[in-house]
């Protein structure tokens, strides 16, 4: 994405037209739209040729065509594409990216802080018909989401959590006293913030439903909503949809109790438990 929007910004500062760029490479204006909007793989003889048609110095394009490379690599989640959704697949590769994560959640724990129990007692939910081998699949790809936690560049994680989540059995007490437990030591990691919503915070501008928020530390990237359904997903990046999302959850992490709440909040419902 961030490739095909400087590529974009490359034709355009030096006056090329979708249609004297398509005849550079010998293909239609369309592939060169969809090349600027990552639609498509990109090509490295293609992206050489129109790197030359732009002006770009020799020197400055072998350092282009090796982010192109780059680029053009299997993400590590392709090993899974299998029991990976092919709409889920944009969602685990912006996650990788981001360098903020802000959620808000009001079913389930989120992914990337969900213990092996949990999740394999959700697959089992979610995929009643699948092997023992798949689910372990399924179970074995969130785990390896959460790798991100703890790298050296592991993004920001904002989230806010209904008190639904923790009060809603998930494979049985002992699981679910395992989960907060995983959710007290998140909360050690220097880059984790979670909220709870308790039920006494009444209505609140969230109650739609769960979103997730991704920021990138790239300027040719735009802020990213995440929201899903029973069939799909829906990813926004209008800016003037992103602000309302964004307005959402600033108000929700005021009416939230504040982080300073959560360890107590979370032993005062380990005990319910």
């Amino acid at each position: 994405m961030v490739l095909g929007k400087r590529l974009k910004q490359l034709r355009v500062q030096a006056g090329v037209s979708f249609e004297d760029a398509a005849r550079a490479i010998e293909v239609t204006p369309l592939t060169v739209r969809r090349i600027e909007k990552a639609e498509v793989k990109l090509r490295i003889p293609y992206v050489k040729e129109l790197l030359r048609t732009y002006g770009v110095p020799a020197a400055e394009t072998e350092g282009f065509l090796d982010l192109a490379r780059k680029a053009n690599e299997p993400g590590w989640w392709y090993q899974y594409r299998d029991v990976l959704p092919e709409w889920f697949q944009a969602y685990v590769s912006l996650e990788s990216e981001a360098t903020v994560i802000r959620l808000y959640e009001p079913h389930y724990v989120p992914g990337l802080l969900q213990i092996p129990d949990y999740v394999t007692a959700l697959m089992r939910i979610g995929f009643p018909n699948e092997s023992k081998e798949d689910i372990s699949r399924r179970v074995d790809l969130r785990l390896k989401r959460q790798d991100l936690l703890t790298k050296p560049e592991a993004p920001a994680v904002w989230a806010v959590l209904d008190e639904t989540v923790l009060r809603r059995p998930v494979g049985g007490p002992e699981v679910m006293r395992a989960q907060i437990d995983r959710i007290n030591e998140a909360l050690d990691l220097p880059k984790v913030r979670i909220q709870i919503m308790r039920f006494s915070a009444g209505a609140h501008p969230g109650a739609f439903g769960p979103f997730h928020h991704f920021r990138f530390g790239f300027s040719e990237l735009p802020d990213v909503i995440y929201t899903e359904s029973l069939a799909g997903a829906v990813y926004v990046d209008r800016p003037a949809d992103v602000v309302n999302y964004l307005e959402v959850l600033d108000r929700m992490s005021v009416q939230a109790e504040p982080v300073a709440r959560t360890r107590a909040i979370l032993a005062e419902l380990r005990k319910e438990l």
